[in-house]
């Protein structure tokens, strides 16, 4: 069981329009469509999967991890925090629902509506079906604060953060981001 804006509900009941045991429906159909995934100004903020940061108080541009592992996505979601502190959300969509490997449009989702503290979101996949899955929601969903970047998946993730931190604006933090295509090791 988890608490989620005040109710215990089960794993199933995170992810309302998965087809599972507790099936409900999308509670945007009864208001009409969202056109963003960010959490509305005064809605109730969900149960954050991202410990020791609160997004909607940091004032920085946020980070969505995007990886068919967990573990990769929360690996790099780790080299963050000691490269760029709690300044910035960064929080992980890693795997697919059942925690194996693949993506996840419901996590992916999640972790957007997480990391938005009005300031914009950054999305950097993997490869892949993390790439295309993301693209589809942000394509059924459109927002402007949300970018899904190509980069390189570490490399940009860390430029992302390190500028993300010093409270630079989207622009910025998508410029540095694919900038990292640039970086030379040797």
């Amino acid at each position: 069981m988890v608490r989620l804006h005040g109710d215990t509900v089960t794993p199933h009941q995170r992810h309302p329009g998965r087809i599972g045991p507790a099936r409900g429906r999308d509670p945007r159909a009864a208001g009409g469509r969202r056109d963003s995934i960010l959490p509305r100004p005064g809605a109730p903020r969900p149960v954050y999967r991202s410990a020791g940061y609160h997004p909607h108080m940091s004032g920085t541009v946020g980070l969505v991890l995007v990886s068919h592992s967990p573990d990769l996505a929360a690996g790099l979601r780790d080299l963050l925090r000691q490269v760029a502190g709690d300044a910035v959300a960064v929080t992980v969509a890693g795997g697919d629902d059942d925690g194996g490997l693949g993506t996840s449009y419901e996590l992916i989702r999640d972790a957007i509506a997480e990391a938005g503290s009005g300031e914009g979101v950054v999305v950097l996949p993997d490869l892949g079906s993390s790439v295309l899955t993301a693209k589809a929601l942000l394509e059924q969903h459109p927002d402007p604060k949300v970018r899904l970047v190509d980069a390189p998946f570490v490399e940009g993730a860390v430029a992302a953060a390190v500028i993300a931190s010093t409270g630079a604006d989207l622009d910025t933090v998508v410029d540095a981001a694919e900038e990292a295509w640039h970086a030379r090791k040797l």
